[in-house]
């Protein structure tokens, strides 16, 4: 059975439906971007996958030995999570807390898994440093981390390169890339770039408040949504 399925469902947003007629599967160690307009439904599709909401019919269905507190989740940025006082190692080492479960302090092994993921986003040097204090690059590297450290088996993230200069970006996806294809981490981004979606995902789901559609980035080239969002027109 595939890790994640999503059958017939569909999401509201403040009494009226968000996105809806979604049926589809993402199995182990695939790569899926969720691309559309603003509005189209992707962030409160996250959120459905994560089951911090509800479907309003239709349901999501967790499968492959995949757990909730083993997807990590890397949400959009708010100005507050940017402020925020903590070391990068005490932010890193937070994404623990799903597995600490009812032990009061964390395990040689979560710091294991912060140290191990914190290297492999090249972070060490900044172990010290306030977290507050990083670029947004730096930031989204150091929330990526912790993600991390939450998971073996998935990712979910939104739009994790909102607001990054064109170099940091490709930067942050080659490193997303590399952690999926390396480590096998399943990967479920919501992104708006749709060219940088398709070189880099396995499959792509088009919303427009609705599955417009979903299949491999190849056939997506090839459909008249892909070549128009490629082209820079609107179906």
């Amino acid at each position: 059975m595939a890790q994640i399925v999503c059958k017939n469902a569909s999401f509201a947003y403040e009494g009226r439906d968000a996105v809806s007629g979604l049926n589809f599967a993402v199995n182990a160690s695939e790569y899926h971007c969720v691309v559309g307009e603003n509005g189209s439904g992707k962030s409160t599709l996250i959120k459905g996958l994560l089951r911090l909401k509800a479907p309003a019919q239709g349901e999501i269905e967790y499968g492959d030995g995949l757990n909730a507190n083993e997807i990590g989740y890397l949400p959009q940025q708010t100005a507050a999570q940017k402020d925020f006082p903590a070391s990068v190692y005490e932010v890193v080492l937070s994404g623990r807390l799903s597995r600490r479960g009812l032990r009061p302090f964390y395990t040689k092994e979560d710091k294991r898994t912060a140290m191990e993921n914190m290297e492999r986003l090249d972070l060490i040097s900044l172990k010290k440093r306030c977290y507050r204090e990083l670029s947004g690059g730096q930031q989204q590297r150091v929330l990526l981390a912790r993600a991390l450290c939450a998971t073996r088996k998935a990712l979910l993230l939104d739009e994790p390169v909102s607001g990054l200069d064109p170099l940091v970006t490709q930067e942050l996806y080659r490193l997303i890339h590399g952690i999926n294809k390396e480590l096998g981490v399943t990967i479920v981004m919501v992104s708006h770039d749709v060219a940088s979606a398709v070189q880099y995902a396995d499959f792509i789901l088009h919303l427009q408040s609705k599955q417009a559609f979903f299949g491999t980035a190849e056939e997506y080239k090839r459909s008249p949504f892909g070549k128009a969002f490629l082209g820079g027109e609107r179906p």
